[in-house]
């Protein structure tokens, strides 16, 4: 039976300093919070997080997260969290941190509430994790059966961080719309298992508008670490549009693409998950056949916030055709998305198309 789904959080809550209200959000989620974070981000956001739960009486535990979204590191966490009767999972900082959050609050049965501290992915909507091996290769998606109950963005601590990771962010929400029209051109599903709603590709387009009308200006406003309504608009195209857009509109080449580069070793492994999905919206835009106009104003706004568009920024202009045939196969693998944009592409022609980015984008100036 083909069904239309249509999947978001709870409640999205955006803006300067909101992060001072957390305990009152979290109170109708229950009393006793399970704080997941790295040592830098807890660093960074304690005396305030501290002071909004003691404020609302929430007890909490804290425990630091190692850097892994791996079945293993969730087993730890929640192993931890399920001995102090949590009543919320309360996740704080970047994507791979957000996403084991989410799989230790499905472990308890519990709610989750994300409070991201950068602007760089669309993991804090979604109802899923993208789950990593030991190593940091691409595992597998993690599906759940809601989302999370709360988001809380401050949008002052978002425009704290590294402007890279800021852009990062755009770079992953411009995939958005690219890859929900491919996925409704094959008649494929989406990421929550349903057919696209209207609601669903409105918003993907939505993020895409946003990106590039208000992205540059954004960016520069986040290189002198201020917040203006155009970074207010990013930071909810980044999150929001982006996460409900990826989640309804489903995923194709440009992410599974960014999984295939984790076939190979090296310096692209430095770069973060916008700048590979970066480079992978670009071979999906060449492998779909569109035109060289609007590849070439996707490079352009990419070179604009300083993202990868050549083989070289990718670290990887020494690979050799075999290393690149290989990340087409890492991203065809039958639990990635590859087969939404078309379910006949070979490794060969992602390869082909790789290295078809790099020539192209080396005569843009």
């Amino acid at each position: 039976m083909n069904k239309i789904i249509f999947s978001s959080p709870g409640k999205y809550v955006q803006g300067m300093h909101i992060i001072n209200e957390l305990g009152s959000y979290l109170v109708p989620m229950g009393k006793m919070a399970f704080l997941i974070a790295d040592d830098i981000v807890w660093n960074l956001v304690k005396t305030k997080v501290v002071k909004s739960l003691d404020k609302e009486q929430v007890e909490y535990h804290y425990e630091s997260f190692r850097g892994e979204a791996s079945i293993n590191e969730i087993s730890r966490l929640a192993k931890i969290g399920k001995s102090r009767n949590i009543k919320v999972v309360v996740g704080l900082g970047g994507g791979k941190t957000l996403d084991v959050a989410k799989a230790i609050a499905d472990e308890l049965g519990v709610s989750v509430a994300i409070i991201p501290t950068v602007a760089s992915t669309d993991a804090p909507c979604s109802g899923l994790s993208v789950l990593y091996t030991e190593d940091g290769a691409f595992d597998r998606y993690r599906f759940y059966k809601k989302n999370p109950d709360l988001v809380l963005v401050d949008s002052y601590i978002c425009a704290q961080a590294p402007v890279r990771l800021f852009a990062s962010g755009i770079a992953d929400g411009l995939a958005t719309y690219v890859e929900a029209q491919a996925v409704y051109r094959s008649n494929s599903k989406s990421m929550v298992g349903g057919q696209q709603t209207i609601a669903g590709m409105a918003i993907s387009k939505a993020c895409e508008e946003t990106l590039l009308k208000y992205g540059y200006s954004a960016y520069k406003a986040v290189e002198v670490q201020k917040v203006t309504p155009a970074v207010e608009a990013v930071i909810e195209a980044n999150t929001l549009l982006s996460g409900l857009g990826f989640e309804n509109g489903g995923l194709a080449a440009a992410h599974a693409i960014h999984n295939g580069f984790t076939a190979l070793s090296g310096d692209v492994h430095h770069l973060t998950h916008g700048e590979k999905v970066a480079y992978g919206t670009l071979t999906h835009m060449l492998l779909e056949g569109r035109s060289d106009e609007e590849i070439i104003k996707y490079i352009k706004f990419y070179r604009s916030i300083n993202m990868p568009t050549t083989l070289e920024d990718m670290h990887l202009e020494n690979v050799s055709y075999e290393e690149l045939i290989s990340v087409g196969e890492k991203a065809g693998i039958e639990n990635d998305t590859l087969h939404n944009l078309n379910p006949t592409l070979t490794a060969e022609q992602v390869a082909n198309a790789l290295i078809g980015v790099n020539v192209l984008s080396k005569t843009i100036f």
